[in-house]
């Protein structure tokens, strides 16, 4: 399967960064074809200016040639998967940056055409989402909150991907308390699912 792995965490020293090495070896050792992107390393900006919040819907197509191989990368997957630290509830600016700037109208979905309908999905292609995240917060404090950042990709997000895409939900929570053997038993639940993952 071409699969797109997508980073962002501002250290490579982290346990995020763990958790994309480890995503990374145990897909292309499943045969998966491989795409990455590493957000803080590609120095990726995440801030939409004016001057593309003036032109987003009457000429998109200029915000879109800034960023063709990010474009191209989502274009090519069947997969993405996301890995990144859960702050205040959510993704991390960087990574909120990269919908923002790079899932534009035309390319990952198409505005509504009228009031009370969705958006319409671009992203067919999608048939496999992978979110893997930890989280300072407890668990029971998460679903008291109703989850935002898994409900961002699976279910805000899920619209515009395939119809029948399978999706998957990775969480380590209590980060700042884990112990070392609780962080290797999260790698291995991760390394487990990955391989699972038909070519």
């Amino acid at each position: 399967m071409r699969l797109l792995v997508v980073f962002c965490h501002p250290s490579l020293e982290s346990y995020g960064a763990a958790l994309f090495d480890c995503a990374c070896r145990t897909l292309r050792a499943a045969g998966h074809d491989l795409r990455t992107t590493d957000l803080y390393r590609e120095a990726f900006d995440p801030v939409l200016s004016t001057e593309e919040w003036n032109i987003y819907l009457s000429d998109t197509r200029k915000i879109i040639e800034k960023h063709p191989h990010y474009i191209d990368d989502l274009q090519w997957a069947e997969g993405i998967i996301v890995i990144y630290p859960t702050w205040y509830y959510g993704a991390p600016a960087m990574l909120k940056g990269w919908l923002e700037r790079v899932w534009l109208p035309g390319v990952t979905f198409e505005i509504s055409d009228g009031k009370q309908r969705r958006p319409k999905s671009k992203l067919h292609n999608i048939r496999l989402f992978v979110g893997i995240t930890t989280s300072g917060a407890p668990w029971w404090w998460i679903r008291l909150i109703r989850d935002p950042g898994r409900s961002l990709w699976t279910r805000g997000l899920r619209v515009i991907f395939g119809r029948k895409c399978r999706m998957h939900w990775l969480q380590i929570y209590n980060m700042n308390h884990t112990t070392a053997v609780e962080r290797e038993r999260f790698l291995r639940r991760v390394e487990t699912k990955l391989s699972r993952i038909p070519v």
